[in-house]
């Protein structure tokens, strides 16, 4: 199969690469190889020279009709991903791009067979959560006690109350396993990956173009850029341990998150592409696991030999969710499931990240933009 790979130089993408080009499949790559998930636009030594290529805008109708020659099945792994308020390049990338994908396709008729889009668990915002007093979501009537909370607002967070409360009796609310089936983003990424998602269902089911759409939870492992402020908290506490200096957690580090490997991502990858039982389907993919940040700083510690305890100053971030963790029973009825244990996937991190060229702490610098263009507050003193 001839497949192409955007963003296949990224993370994900590049881990896709090799999995493709070990069963023998033909990849090409389209990647814009842009800053600050890439340095001066070079392609990473890890890349395979078995991957045909192509440096270009995933925004750009013929940067698509180039790639696309001669494909059978699509990887669309790119995305823009920040914490910055600009609004604006998150739907020009993330949608826009998903849009001219199917337009391309179906204009020149190509014989696409396949469409896998990565999308995120963002799209959930808060997700589902139950009050144990079972007072009833009037939007949710016929599920008693299960609540789909907003966006918790600033003056909130502003005074440090961080946990999420019934709005009938006013108890706090219980995090639960999140499932497909009920989407609130809360944030320009977060919509922008939904607003992916109906782009490439809609269009894929209307055109017949078999697709399939993947709901990364937290992604975890070699290769994730130093830089990129977005790109997790294993590569933010290891670089701040690794330089000596305390994690920062924000909030006070309760809020509870759903960690997976990229090995068992490139397994649902490789899954959905070959199994037509996940046409026109979404599923989540995620660890199967739930951790606190505190826990995760701690337990970084522990696995890099570092006794530094972490730091919570009372910082938040904007458009965060308190509790995040996905239900995979969907994906799992298709065969698959995570394998790989928390400490496997912070030990290859924390042995391949000090060996790359360029790895230091970037957080100071991360935190000093955000909090500059209001991503990022701090609790207000009484």
């Amino acid at each position: 199969m001839r497949v192409l790979v955007t963003g296949g130089a990224g993370f994900i993408g590049s881990h896709t690469v090799d999995r493709l080009l070990d069963r023998g499949h033909y990849v090409r790559i389209l990647d814009g190889l842009l800053a600050p998930v890439h340095v001066e636009e070079q392609l990473p030594r890890h890349i395979s020279d078995r991957a045909e290529v192509v440096q270009g805008d995933i925004r750009d109708r013929a940067t698509w009709e180039l790639a696309l020659r001669d494909i059978d099945a699509v990887f669309h792994l790119a995305a823009y991903q920040d914490y910055l308020p600009d609004f604006s390049t998150f739907f020009h990338t993330n949608a826009v791009s998903t849009a001219l994908l199917y337009e391309v396709i179906v204009g020149q008729r190509l014989g696409v067979r396949r469409v896998v889009v990565a999308s995120s668990q963002a799209v959930f915002g808060e997700g589902k959560y139950l009050c144990r007093k079972g007072c009833v979501d009037s939007r949710f009537p016929h599920l008693p006690g299960t609540h789909f909370p907003s966006l918790r607002e600033d003056p909130q967070l502003s005074r440090g109350d961080w946990d999420i409360r019934c709005p009938r009796c006013g108890q706090r609310l219980e995090p639960q396993r999140t499932d497909e089936s009920v989407v609130n983003p809360h944030n320009s990424y977060a919509i922008s990956k939904y607003t992916q998602e109906m782009i490439a269902l809609n269009l894929g089911r209307r055109y017949g173009i078999p697709t399939v759409c993947l709901r990364y939870s937290i992604v975890q492992g070699a290769r994730q850029s130093f830089r990129n402020a977005y790109s997790g908290i294993l590569r933010i506490f290891t670089q701040r341990l690794l330089s000596a200096k305390p994690p920062i957690c924000y909030e006070d580090g309760q809020q509870m998150r759903d960690y997976v490997s990229v090995r068992d991502v490139v397994k649902a990858n490789l899954l959905v592409l070959e199994d037509e039982r996940a046409d026109f389907e979404v599923f989540n993919v995620g660890g199967d696991r739930r951790v606190t940040v505190l826990e995760y700083a701690r337990f970084i510690a522990r696995r890099t030999g570092v006794d530094i305890e972490p730091q919570v100053p009372g910082v938040y971030r904007v458009g965060d969710v308190r509790h995040i963790f996905s239900d995979v029973s969907k994906l799992k009825a298709l065969g698959w499931e995570p394998t790989v244990p928390l400490e496997d996937i912070v030990d290859e991190y924390v042995t391949w990240a000090p060996s790359q060229a360029g790895f230091q702490d970037y957080y100071a610098a991360a935190e000093t933009l955000m909090e500059s263009v209001g991503s990022i507050r701090r609790v207000a003193r009484r």
